[in-house]
Formats: structure tokens, C-alpha cells, sequence
């Protein structure tokens, strides 16, 4: 393979594609700190509207809703990945989403104008299904876009996008810059910003070199652009591997989300990718980012909001630790490292909010395993899942993939968002031992089923789970076929 270099083209159009891992993160963000100031919109909307005081359950439940409506958008959008980017590729399909981002920021930034809660709600669930819809298109852009040797690293920038923006948000979300009865709505429609300079941007990077070659057979067309963005003139082995998938995707029938549990080649694969979307969100870290002010709150912290921004400041710090480390350990040592290091915070969560009405100096326990754990986190389940997938699958099952591993993802932030206040309320500080008890049980799977794929190729990795369906089926049918033998021995002895 030839040598591979970082090159200005390779980093404009990694950095280009991240902003819509930007746009992911800032509205997850953007409704934590002015929470209260939008609830008081929503109040008094619904009284104009309704010429009466709406309940403090109807507030209550429109606001758990315009939340959970992000995730539900989210879900949706997920599975239709698929359907973007075999059609119009991975670089376009960023491109075309842009419209729908613009349209979730025009409608949530106009709400208070217009005094409706109902573009609020329906804002929110267009931009979740851009969100969606980039959880699949950023990872698998910038994995086929990256070289080999450089890949694990740079699915790292798809996670740092997330955090810079969740962490741009809850600053922008402050009272002194836009946290305010008169900006509120300037925070919301500030994502038609990213959206714009995005759509503007997007023109100049490349195509996919493996959708050029692999999809639209456009071999001269791919080699132009690897050797511009890996600075190399040698791409002789690399578009061989993609030509030697190529033709093993001929021989394949097109790949469905069904087909992704029917074909044994792609049960482990799925099976993988779907865990470790899951021991990304009950990892217990959803909890910490949507409820940290509570939770600095109870545990005696005078600034709440303050502490919950230093949250975001660590996300962000070890995010980019975990960028250089990702192909000197690789992928499933840091994500057990980040796993087994999250379950001992939680321990220690616990334990100090249990204690921390006894003994003061409980509440700076809690906090450091807070910061600690979201350490963790970016160290291995915050990053590693989201470019996992797109490692795990060739070229036809891979946006089907992507679409299946971001379902799970949604869906289970939807079900934290919803049921993690009353289960804070029932089991208070005990809440943490059930995500201690679902990472130990990740971090068993980890070790015994996910596979190291540092420095590995698409080719190689594939070629290893076909081998092991292939050694599976030859157990299952073994017997069967050693039984057939013995009958037609027996028959050919009686004739």
C-alpha cells in the first residue's frame, strides 16, 4: 500500500463533513439550560390560545414531548439512510439534508414570533431527523474517505464533532449570551447557520472513492481522489481491494435490514454493531448530560449550570485524547478500558450521593466521578460505535447497517430521556447500580465478542466473519451430511 500522508484535501473534507456531527450535538444541547425560560413560552402560548391556565400536567407533558420528539425524529431518520446514499452517494446526501436542517431551524427559530408552541415541536422533530439522518452519512463518509492506517482516528472526529457542539450549546445557552427571554429563539435557529456554511462547503470536497468505484464502477475517477487526498501516486493495492469487493458484492444479493439477521455472514457483525450502539446510551452518559444540573444540584454544587459546562469542557478534552489513542490501542481495548472505568464511577456516584448529607466533602466525590466517568466515556463508548459499523460491513450491507446500529442508539435514548426522572425518583442514588450492571454485562460481550480491528482492512475483516459463518455452517450440516453419506452407502450395499 502506498504511504499515506494526511493531506490539506483529506482534512477539508473530514472537517466539512463533521460539522453535521456539529449540528448533532448543539441540538441535543440546546434546550438544558434555557429549560425554564421555553416552559414560561409554552405557558403562556397555551393561555393566549386557550383563554384559559393551561395545567401543570399539560405543561409538563408538551415539554417531555417537544424533548422526546428529538429522538423519535432521530429514530426515523436513522432508517432512512439507506435510502440517500445508495441513490445519490455520501457527499451529496450531506448536501441534499442541509435543506431539511434549514427548514428545523426556520421553524423553531420563528416559533416565539409566531407564538406557537406547535412549530417548536414540529422544528424539533425536522432537525432530528437531519440528526438521524448524519449519524449514518458523517461515520461512513469519512471512514471511506480515510486511509487504512488513519481510519480509527479519524471516526474519532465524527464523536468530537458531537461533543464541541453539545458543548457550544450549553455556552450559548447561558443567560449572559443567549440564555435570555429575548434570545432564546436566536439559539434554537442558530444550527441554519452550520447548515449554511456546510451546504456552501460540501461542493468542494469529494465523492466517496468507494462509491465511485464500487457503485458507479468510476475506477479513474476514485484513483484521481485517493491520490489527492492520501498524497500518493501508488493506489494500486488500495483499488484493488475495493475491485476485489466489487466483485464480491456481484455475487451478493442486494442486503436488507432483514437480510442483516437472515445471512449468517452478517448475524455476528449486526449482532456487534447493535451492542455497542446500546452500551453507548445505558452507559448511564445520557443521564449525566440531560440531568447534570440536578445532579451537581443535589450534590451541593452552588452554580449548577457552571459545573455542567465543565462537564462538556472534559467531554471535549478527552475526545481529543481519544483521537491519538485510538490506533495505538485500538478500538476494543479502549472501548473495554472506557467501559470497566464508567462502572467504577458509577460505584462511586452512588456511594457519595448516598453519603453526601453525612459528610460534605461526599459532593466533591460526586463530582469527580461524574467528570471522571464522561472521561471514560469518550475514551472508548462514546466514539467507537458511531465508525464501528461502517468497519464491520462491506460495501452493499453498509447503509443498511448503518440505519439497523442507529435504531437501537435512538430508541434507547428516547427510553432514558422518558423513564430515568421517575427511576431517580423511586430508587434515588441507586439509580446508577442498574447502569453499573449494563456495563459489566458490555464489557463481558466486548471481551468475548467483538473482534480488534486495528489497521485491519474492509476486505480482511469481512473476509474473517464469512470465514467463521462458513466454519459454522460446515458444524451445523457436518452431521447431516456424514448421515446422508451413510444412507447412500447403505443403499448402494442393498442394490
Amino acid at each position: 500500500m502506498g504511504t499515506q500522508k494526511v493531506t490539506a484535501h483529506l482534512i477539508f473534507a473530514i472537517f466539512i463533513a463533521t460539522i453535521g456531527s456539529f449540528h448533532f450535538g448543539y441540538n441535543t444541547g440546546q434546550l438544558h439550560a434555557p429549560e425554564m425560560i421555553i416552559k414560561d413560552f409554552v405557558n403562556y402560548t397555551l393561555e393566549e390560545t386557550l383563554n384559559n391556565r393551561p395545567t401543570e400536567v399539560l405543561l409538563t407533558s408538551l415539554w417531555s414531548f417537544s424533548v422526546a420528539i428529538f429522538s423519535v425524529g432521530g429514530m426515523i431518520g436513522s432508517f432512512s439512510i439507506g435510502l440517500f446514499v445508495n441513490r445519490f452517494g455520501r457527499r451529496n446526501s450531506m448536501l441534499i439534508v442541509n435543506l431539511v436542517a434549514v427548514a428545523g431551524g426556520c421553524l423553531m427559530g420563528f416559533c416565539k414570533i409566531a407564538e406557537s408552541v406547535e412549530m417548536l415541536i414540529l422544528g424539533r422533530l425536522v432537525i432530528a431527523l437531519f440528526c438521524g439522518l448524519c449519524t449514518g452519512f458523517v461515520p461512513m463518509y469519512i471512514g471511506e474517505v480515510s486511509p487504512t492506517a488513519l481510519r480509527g482516528a479519524f471516526g474519532t472526529l465524527n464523536q468530537l464533532g458531537i461533543v464541541i457542539g453539545i458543548l457550544v450549546a450549553q455556552i450559548f445557552g447561558l443567560k449572559v449570551i443567549m440564555g435570555t427571554e429575548e434570545l432564546w429563539p436566536w439559539l434554537l435557529g442558530f444550527t441554519i447557520i452550520p447548515a449554511v456554511l456546510q451546504s456552501t462547503a460540501l461542493p468542494f470536497c469529494p465523492k466517496s472513492p468507494r462509491f465511485l468505484l464500487i457503485n458507479r464502477k468510476e475506477e479513474e475517477s476514485a484513483r484521481e481522489i485517493l491520490q489527492r487526498l492520501w498524497g500518493t501516486q501508488d493506489m494500486t493495492q488500495d483499488i484493488q481491494e475495493m475491485k476485489d469487493e466489487s466483485t464480491r458484492m456481484a455475487q451478493e444479493k442486494q442486503a436488507t435490514v432483514l437480510e442483516l439477521f437472515r445471512s449468517r455472514s452478517y448475524q455476528q457483525p449486526i449482532m456487534i454493531s447493535i451492542t455497542l450502539q446500546l452500551s453507548q446510551q445505558l452507559s448511564g452518559i445520557n443521564a449525566v448530560f440531560y440531568y447534570s444540573t440536578g445532579i451537581f444540584k443535589d450534590a451541593g454544587v452552588k452554580e449548577p449550570i457552571y459545573a455542567t459546562i465543565g462537564v462538556g469542557v472534559v467531554n471535549t478534552i478527552f475526545t481529543v485524547v481519544s483521537l491519538f489513542l485510538v490506533e495505538r490501542a485500538g478500538r476494543r481495548t479502549l472501548h473495554m478500558t472506557g467501559l470497566g472505568g464508567m462502572a467504577v464511577c458509577a460505584i462511586f456516584m452512588t456511594i457519595s450521593l448516598l453519603l453526601k448529607d453525612e459528610y460534605n466533602w461526599m459532593s466533591f466525590v460526586c463530582i469527580r466521578a461524574i467528570l471522571v466517568s464522561v472521561a471514560f466515556f469518550e475514551i472508548g463508548p462514546g466514539p467507537i460505535p458511531w465508525f464501528i459499523v461502517a468497519k464491520l460491513f462491506s460495501q452493499v450491507p453498509r447503509p443498511a447497517a448503518m440505519a439497523m446500529a442507529g435504531c437501537p442508539n435512538w430508541t434507547s435514548n428516547f427510553l432514558l430521556g422518558l423513564l430515568f426522572p421517575s427511576g431517580a425518583f423511586y430508587l434515588g442514588a441507586y439509580v446508577f447500580i442498574i447502569f453499573t450492571g449494563f456495563l459489566i454485562v458490555f464489557l463481558v460481550f466486548t471481551f468475548f465478542k467483538v473482534p480488534e480491528m486495528h489497521g485491519r482492512t474492509f476486505e480482511e475483516i469481512t473476509r474473517a466473519f464469512k470465514g467463521q459463518a462458513q466454519e459454522a455452517n460446515r458444524a451445523e450440516n457436518g452431521p447431516i451430511m456424514e448421515m446422508n453419506s451413510i444412507q447412500s452407502m447403505k443403499e448402494t450395499a442393498t442394490i
